[in-house]
């Protein structure tokens, strides 16, 4: 969820520090008190593009900074955390950053390391969803949709899927290879006159696998010549010459010897210092046979250097060590005997692929089946959220189309994509007689904004999304249906945590949290304040809400009676 966020030289805001709880947190207050500037903050922290509007008249800089807390290690933000190499907090939380300079400039931050503006979009579409009735939302993108009926019923859907992309992503491979042997012959003629180039050069070079670390091995012995001869030599006299470690060692142990039958503790010792007599013995021996070993050749240390300067050429070009560059030799002989002979290899491919393809099919319409099946359970649903949104009299659907392509399919030519046969897109008719449309085609913002709501009870808990923003997406509604979208957004905020700036004092009386937000102007200075609200003076605030500026008696115990039936009916 998002912990904090604090805002600093922002808008009209000139520093601020808020902190969120789970639930249902509603942000209300007068029209310019800078509600909505609070979510843009939010939104510029998940990547959205920064204005120099948004910085304070006279700063320098606006600073933002949201902390997270995540307890599902299994989150997605964690496989773009890792993707892109970001660190974690000690305490497990997330810490996105957002500087903007009045010259235009945007520093972007996440756990302290300097990323791109494309990296934290990457991130913050992993943590907060925002809907508002000015922005086209992920729920109404076309493209978004066979991802959202996949994650309804996961379980059922991700077995099936998976076994198809295992065979597609083979048939894949397969159809590439076959589009590059048969793409232009200029262009593969071109590929075999390079490649035979290269494989020529390092064919004469006639590399030996670990080459170049015997060569540098050889060669540092061979600079150290003297200082190995030195430390050798004087290493094994000290041991044994005439008169030295040998030979004192060799008295001891006869000294020694002489004393074993007093007791076991003086036999042991003597068995001990004989053992290490043997040892170092041998050890001398090693000296002497390294030391026989040792010829100075300045000549074999200019070859060296010339072959190693050879390798190190051909590493460059070609890979980082002799062996890797071996390996692409395998390869390229591969790849060389493939074109020469494309043709045999292309009518093996012919064959492959047909192969493949058909059971790739097969796989392709299982998930179609499943999802068909699936889509009737997710309509269902829907239409259940619907009703409790009084519209009741809408209407909506799963269309499932095909891509054009080559494959025989049930009378059409189709083509195979990652997400199989389909392509799926939610349609919706709002009145009885309408035809049904693709949702972004709906025109009244009020049905837009029931309609998001049904789809996102529906799909908050599939989504795993850390945070969920509603601002002002109840505009233009009254009464009951006022009422049923206060509940649905309570009903979401039981699975993500919800932040909704709300002019509804219904959707206000369902909050766990209640900020209100308040513009102060004093010596022609305007800034935002934000105030947490205790109940009686959330009581306040939603009988203000409820009849204006003038506040009553009669709309207290309103606001009142409105609290006490939210919290009965959640």
């Amino acid at each position: 969820m998002l912990a904090e966020i604090n805002i600093k030289n922002f808008a009209i805001i000139d520093e601020i520090s808020l902190s969120f709880n789970d639930g249902l947190t509603v942000l209300t207050g007068e029209t310019g008190a800078g509600k909505s500037i609070i979510i843009d903050a939010i939104q510029l922290l998940a990547g959205a593009r920064a204005s120099v509007e948004f910085v304070r008249h006279e700063a320098d800089k606006a600073n933002l900074e949201g902390i997270f807390f995540i307890d599902d290690q299994s989150h997605q933000v964690y496989d773009v955390l890792e993707q892109f190499d970001i660190p974690l907090d000690e305490e497990g939380s997330i810490i996105l950053q957002r500087q903007i300079t009045s010259k235009g400039k945007s520093i972007c931050r996440v756990n302290g390391k300097l990323i791109t503006l494309g990296i934290l979009k990457e991130i913050g579409q992993t943590l907060i969803d925002i809907h508002s009735q000015h922005e086209t939302q992920s729920l109404m993108q076309a493209e978004q949709h066979i991802k959202l009926l996949d994650q309804y019923q996961f379980e059922q859907i991700s077995k099936v899927k998976e076994s198809y992309l295992n065979l597609f992503d083979n048939y894949e491979r397969l159809l590439k290879r076959y589009k590059e042997l048969s793409e232009n012959e200029q262009e593969i003629a071109q590929r075999i006159d390079l490649l035979k180039f290269q494989y020529n050069e390092l064919q004469e070079a006639d590399l030996q696998l670990d080459e170049d670390a015997q060569l540098e091995e050889e060669r540092h012995q061979l600079a150290n010549f003297e200082r190995l001869f030195e430390s050798l030599q004087t290493t094994y006299y000290a041991l044994y010459g005439e008169s030295k470690g040998l030979d004192f060692l060799s008295h001891a142990m006869t000294s020694l010897e002489q004393i074993e039958d007093v007791n076991d503790t003086f036999k042991d010792l003597s068995e001990q210092l004989k053992s290490n007599y043997y040892a170092i013995e041998e050890l001398s021996f090693e000296l002497r046979n390294q030391l026989d070993g040792l010829e100075f050749q300045p000549e074999r240390l200019n070859d060296i250097e010339n072959r190693l300067h050879e390798i190190n050429r051909l590493k460059r070009k070609y890979g980082k060590d002799v062996n890797e560059i071996l390996e692409l030799m395998s390869e390229m002989e591969e790849e060389l005997e493939q074109l020469e002979n494309k043709d045999t290899h292309i009518q093996a491919l012919e064959n492959q692929i047909s192969d493949i393809e058909k059971d790739t099919l097969v796989e392709a319409e299982q998930l179609h089946e499943v999802r068909k099946l699936v889509s009737q359970e997710l309509i269902k649903s829907i239409h259940k959220e619907l009703k409790d949104l009084y519209l009741d009299k809408s209407k909506f659907d799963v269309q499932f189309d095909t891509q054009k392509g080559h494959i025989n399919w049930k009378g059409q030519t189709v083509k195979l994509t990652r997400n199989g046969l389909d392509h799926v897109q939610f349609m919706i008719s709002t009145n009885p007689g309408e035809p049904l449309k693709p949702l972004q085609k709906v025109a009244s913002g009020g049905e837009i904004s029931r309609i998001m709501l049904a789809l996102k009870s529906i799909f908050a808990e599939h989504q795993n999304m850390t945070s969920v923003i509603f601002d002002e997406v109840d505009t233009g509604v009254s009464g009951r249906v006022a009422q049923s979208i206060a509940k649905k957004i309570h009903q979401i905020s039981n699975n993500s945590q919800v932040l909704c700036i709300t002019h509804l004092p219904q959707v206000a009386a369902m909050a766990d949290q209640h900020l209100l937000i308040e513009k102060d102007q004093s010596d022609n200075h305007t800034t935002t304040r934000v105030k947490k609200l205790n109940q009686n003076e959330s009581i306040v605030e939603i009988s203000r809400m409820m009849s204006g500026t003038e506040i009553t008696e009669t709309t207290l115990q309103h606001a009142e009676e409105l609290i006490k039936q939210a919290k009965e009916t959640v």
